[in-house]
């Protein structure tokens, strides 16, 4: 079954009147989760959590073609500065929904995987926390629902805060949680939320390494993009740390994260990660092991220059 055939696709949904942003030559090419359970999963592991994980695919798919069906519906000509009230209740709103954490950001094309694209360059970035105790059994049936859970979720959020900022008369296009069209962690640590870890996944002060991120896309021009971002701490514990080096089950992770010419990294060998995750309930050791899981990142922070627990 080729999953790219099922899975919609934002090029089919473009019409002449939009000017969409393309990627940069040397971006890297985005996965798409249920592409690599179908295609390195086990039969034995896709007929175990079909009965679980296949109403939260379904739904999933469902907002994502409702992402792109909506973005031709936008205001003619659109509003391009928000107020600070208008930003206020915005966070209010996103926090509504139940996200956890938002941000602010630039795209750049670099940013974007190959063939994708999206139709404005300023973004919002919401975070939603997979809950502590589901992950803390990892892996299992109960974590893999929690991971489907956070993207179903996320699908819905960023749908509403679309059509919320379109109310407003802002332009805006809803990236779906599901095989987006950008680098969501790379996104968020710009946004300054957090900082990716060793093992790839983005680290905040609120949610440690236990969450999923999406993106809105949107014409508003003065965004509060911050100009620095105080988590990059994190990168120099990890290096210290290594403990998900040590405990992913497919020995995944690279003890020194792979550095390309253009400044991008790759931190896992996502073959050997596929592994496990098709195979384990979505696996996630990785998160479940990191210490800012299991300690917390304001103990961590506190202590990391000095001696710190690694178990």
């Amino acid at each position: 079954m080729n999953i790219r055939k099922i899975m919609p696709d934002i090029n089919k949904h473009l019409d002449e009147s939009m000017e969409p942003i393309q990627p940069d030559p040397m971006s890297h090419e985005g996965l798409i989760v249920p592409e690599i359970i179908l295609k390195y999963g086990s039969l034995r592991g896709k007929i175990r959590d079909l009965p679980t994980m296949t109403p939260y695919m379904i739904k999933c798919i469902f907002e994502m073609k409702k992402s792109y069906r909506e973005m031709k519906s936008q205001p003619n000509p659109g509003k391009k500065t928000i107020s600070d009230l208008e930003l206020t209740n915005l966070t209010s709103y996103v926090k509504s929904l139940g996200m956890s954490e938002i941000g602010f950001v630039k795209v750049a094309p670099s940013d974007i995987f190959l063939g994708k694209l999206i139709l404005f360059d300023s973004a919002i970035v919401i975070a939603l926390e997979m809950k502590h105790d589901p992950i803390s059994t990892a892996p299992s049936g109960e974590a893999g629902k929690e991971i489907y859970r956070t993207y179903m979720e996320l699908g819905k959020a960023v749908n509403k805060i679309s059509g919320y900022l379109k109310e407003l008369g802002f332009k805006a296009e809803a990236g779906p949680a599901l095989g987006g069209e950008t680098n969501y962690p790379l996104l968020a640590e710009k946004a300054g939320i957090g900082a990716i870890g060793k093992h790839g996944m983005l680290i905040t002060p609120l949610l440690g390494p236990s969450l999923r991120l999406a993106a809105v896309y949107t014409n508003i021009e003065n965004l509060p993009v911050p100009k620095e971002n105080t988590h990059h701490w994190i990168k120099d514990f990890c290096n210290k740390c290594n403990k998900c080096v040590r405990r992913c089950p497919a020995g995944a992770i690279y003890e020194d994260t792979k550095v390309f010419d253009d400044g991008t990294e790759e931190h896992i060998d996502f073959k050997k990660c596929a592994l496990p995750f098709s195979n384990d309930h979505g696996c996630t050791v990785c998160i479940k092991e990191c210490l800012f899981f299991s300690q917390g990142y304001d103990k961590i922070k506190s202590t990391s220059e000095n001696k710190f627990s690694i178990d």
